[in-house]
């Protein structure tokens, strides 16, 4: 069945959009309202995020004002500021009233300072300290994840008290196991899961079953350590508390998949130099804007390499066959210097290398450098020599492959260390950084070796 699912939902959805494209095309807006109506607010999102500005724009107009709310916590970023552009401050607060602590606070974030002052002087008192309370916490940490809709109970009643007063809820909150133990000051002292409240008998007092073991999140831990966390312990849910033990909210696996799937579209677009929340049919202008300063950065890393090449001017004139080889060694040692520095930037990213191993990881990766280098030192010297009948030539370039993938694999392991260290993003500087090292080192290596012997 679940094959079947993931077969069958792309083409759904494609079916959906096709539909709605339709529809809209022939005028049929209380037909699309109506479809709309019957979508999920995560499948509308989709459809907006698929769909050009202006289909969109008029798809936004027929959603149901109450699921508003809804679909904009689904949106990335950038769609959602496009979107918000054309709604009224009154629109944005009724939209953000019912919803949670975490969706609540990253809308407001992503808030203009002027539309921000607008859309809050709208709320109600109480929503509007619900905004203060959600901003109140540094952006990408535990706070600013959480949700505050936890069940709290005392370690002195019986689990007939607790189920009394579940009963008395009506429900729990999405994603609920454990119910959370604090005292009268509300300080966490432990949990007690749903299933040991469920298979016990109703006598029993919650101090003698709850898990006092059971871990706390810091208010102040990076999003992407309490994933690390989550992913380890396979957790569903988990308290977070202040400085002073006292129970904050909860921080559930929902938002921790929305945290993974972030971190992950920010390093594979990162190493493009591009934002992961950038909206695929934004305007040419906007997008070109955006693209153009990595492009301006790759400029200069291409002009110095010229430059260094520049210097070989009367070797390239001499032997013009270098200029048909020159290309081959920067080109390998860019993909083995890739390689590496994906490796540690995703080894960095879950943890797993850190100031106790990375000396190892360098190290290592200098070994794959040498053991490839050679490898296919001996590979192109023999092409080389085949075709060139140039033993000589071989040589030279065998030498400079195996010196430039050398340098690539330590390249590529150090750089994004260097880079963490100085708080720089590895996954948006580093392939800049690494494609003007395996540029210069394979040109002057090839080049400068051959004028030294060749010419």
């Amino acid at each position: 069945m679940p094959e079947t699912f993931e077969q069958d939902y792309p083409l759904q959805q494609l079916q959906q959009l096709q539909q709605v494209t339709k529809s809209l095309n022939s005028g049929q807006f209380v037909q699309v309202r109506r479809m709309l109506a019957k979508t999920a607010p995560c499948d509308t999102a989709l459809l907006l995020e698929s769909s050009p500005h202006k289909v969109r724009r008029l798809l936004w107009q027929l959603v149901d004002p109450d699921v508003q709310g809804d679909v904009l916590e689904e949106l990335s970023e950038d769609v959602r500021l496009g979107i918000i552009a054309q709604m009224e401050p009154k629109h944005i607060a009724a939209a953000t009233e019912d919803m949670g602590h975490d969706d609540l606070g990253e809308v407001l974030r992503s808030l203009p300072d002027t539309v921000y002052k607008d859309v809050v002087s709208a709320m109600d008192i109480q929503d509007r300290e619900r905004a203060t309370q959600a901003l109140s916490y540094q952006e990408r940490s535990a706070g600013a994840l959480m949700n505050t809709d936890t069940v709290t109970i005392r370690p002195d009643v019986t689990l007939d008290v607790v189920l009394r007063y579940i009963r008395l809820r009506g429900e729990l909150p999405e994603g609920t196991d454990d119910l959370y133990v604090v005292d009268k000051h509300n300080c966490f002292l432990g949990a007690l899961s749903l299933s040991t409240l469920l298979t016990n008998s109703p006598e029993k007092i919650v101090h003698d079953l709850m898990d006092e073991d059971c871990e706390s999140i810091p208010i102040s831990m990076d999003e992407s350590e309490v994933a690390q966390l989550f992913e380890r312990h396979n957790w569903i849910s988990a308290p977070v508390v202040d400085d002073n033990a006292q129970l904050l909210g909860r921080v559930t696996i929902d938002d921790i998949v929305d945290v993974i799937r972030e971190d992950a579209e920010h390093h594979l677009l990162g190493l493009a130099g591009l934002d992961d929340e950038e909206d695929t049919f934004a305007p040419v202008l906007k997008s070109s804007k955006k693209r153009s300063v990595w492009l301006g950065v790759n400029l200069l890393t291409a002009l110095a390499a010229a430059f260094v090449a520049s210097f070989f001017e009367g070797t390239l004139a001499i032997l013009p066959i270098l200029a048909v080889l020159n290309g081959i060694v920067p080109s390998m040692g860019g993909v083995a210097g890739s390689q590496s520095l994906t490796l540690v930037i995703r080894g960095i990213a879950v943890g797993h290398i850190n100031q106790t191993n990375q000396r190892f990881v360098m190290i290592k990766e200098l070994a794959i450098g040498a053991l490839n280098g050679i490898l296919w030192a001996v590979l192109i010297a023999s092409v080389i020599a085949l075709w060139q009948w140039d033993l000589m030539l071989g040589a030279v370039l065998a030498f400079a492959m195996f010196m430039n993938l050398v340098v690539a694999g330590v390249a590529g392991a150090c750089i994004p260390i260097i880079l963490k260290r100085m708080k720089i993003d590895p996954a948006l500087a580093g392939s800049v950084i690494l494609t003007t090292v395996t540029d210069i080192v394979g040109i002057f290596a090839f080049l400068g070796t051959a004028t030294w012997l060749l010419v």
